[in-house]
């Protein structure tokens, strides 16, 4: 793993859109993963603003969304659905075919499970996932004390995710469940980026980078990619200097 640091919460995400820019230039085929949320706002419209001025043509990627609430429609602007369509799938033309978020809504929620874990298989592996860092340290929805060997499951949602996740909703929303890639579709990657912003994550990202690594704080195991990097802006590194 390597850290980077950044001055700004603006060059993180532009450094973050280069990543995936790069990425599809070089491999217009890659299988690309991002998560929803305030963090990889700013890259998604970044990254689509540089695709769209330098022509570049994202028809043949595979983009897997990295979660999903459970129970929440696609259309509710809270959705994990609702952002990538909004920011990233609609911006860019991309075709049906080529997208995979997972549908909370689904009555079959380990069918979920397994088609997106056979899709990832079939395509060779995620060539780069972007994910972002919660409160407690949580990846996706792989929450503290989750295993480190499961790929695509359903999880109870710790309480600190539920509150935190309120943001996204405009009016206070039941949330008990996630659906979600797991850490060994991270691990597995051939690259993985972990990006945080702002002073209010200095001291999980410090836990991320220092602590020991456990599954009472998931993010740890990005101390062992071997491709992975932590790239967060001055605020959030603030406790690593």
């Amino acid at each position: 793993m390597q850290l980077k640091i950044f001055k700004d919460y603006a060059a993180l995400s532009a450094a973050a859109a280069s990543e995936i820019i790069d990425l599809v230039k070089n491999k217009p085929n890659a299988v690309l993963c991002l998560a929803s949320g305030e963090t990889p706002k700013l890259t998604c419209i970044l990254a689509v603003e540089r695709a769209i001025n330098e022509k570049i043509d994202f028809s043949n990627i595979t983009f897997i969304g990295l979660d999903e609430w459970v129970g929440i429609p696609p259309d509710n602007d809270g959705s994990c659905h609702h952002f990538f369509d909004t920011l990233f799938i609609r911006p860019l033309n991309l075709p049906d075919s080529q997208v995979h978020l997972f549908d909370g809504l689904s009555g079959n929620l380990q069918q979920e499970v397994k088609a997106m874990d056979e899709l990832i298989a079939k395509k060779g592996g995620i060539d780069l996932v972007i994910v972002g860092i919660g409160m407690n340290g949580h990846i996706g929805f792989n929450e503290p004390g989750v295993s480190f060997d499961l790929y695509s499951h359903v999880i109870d949602l710790d309480e600190i995710t539920v509150t935190g996740g309120q943001k996204y909703f405009k009016q206070a929303t039941v949330l008990k469940q996630g659906i979600t890639l797991g850490l060994k579709h991270l691990m597995e990657s051939k690259k993985a980026i972990l990006m945080a912003n702002s002073s209010k994550k200095a001291e999980v990202i410090r836990k991320a980078v220092k602590d020991k690594v456990s599954n009472e704080l998931p993010a740890t195991i990005m101390q062992q990619h071997k491709n992975g990097f932590v790239m967060v802006d001055e605020d959030a590194g603030s406790l690593l200097k």
